[in-house]
């Protein structure tokens, strides 16, 4: 499975980005779907993910500004980023679970920076 990550760029505070994951394969029966970010010098963290059953969840810094979301017709996962702070800037790192494999994209870069 081969996942290419796209969407990111330079955004004033307060803006918005959304960023696009689009897999090789379907993703309909993948386990999860999800987001990764690493800042320089930080741990990678979790930022968002998407299960089968189309179940969410968030880190908790992201909740309520963030949303993710599938479409299984273009075997993409989205991440809709509002209300962008400058400590949301980091390389956000696509994900997926299938087959008991674990999968990664190549990452975005997103700034945050007026």
């Amino acid at each position: 499975v081969q996942l290419q990550a796209s969407g990111g760029g330079l955004v004033q505070p307060g803006g918005s980005l959304r960023l696009s994951c689009a897999a090789s394969r379907s993703i309909f029966s993948m386990n999860y779907m999800g987001w990764y970010r690493q800042a320089p010098g930080k741990q990678r963290e979790l930022v968002a993910r998407i299960y089968i059953g189309g179940s969410t969840n968030y880190a908790d810094s992201v909740k309520g500004r963030f949303t993710i979301s599938r479409d299984n017709n273009k075997n993409t996962v989205y991440l809709q980023m509002n209300s962008l702070k400058p400590e949301d800037t980091a390389v956000y790192i696509c994900n997926a679970l299938f087959s008991g494999s674990a999968y990664w994209g190549q990452g975005t870069q997103v700034t945050v920076s007026s």
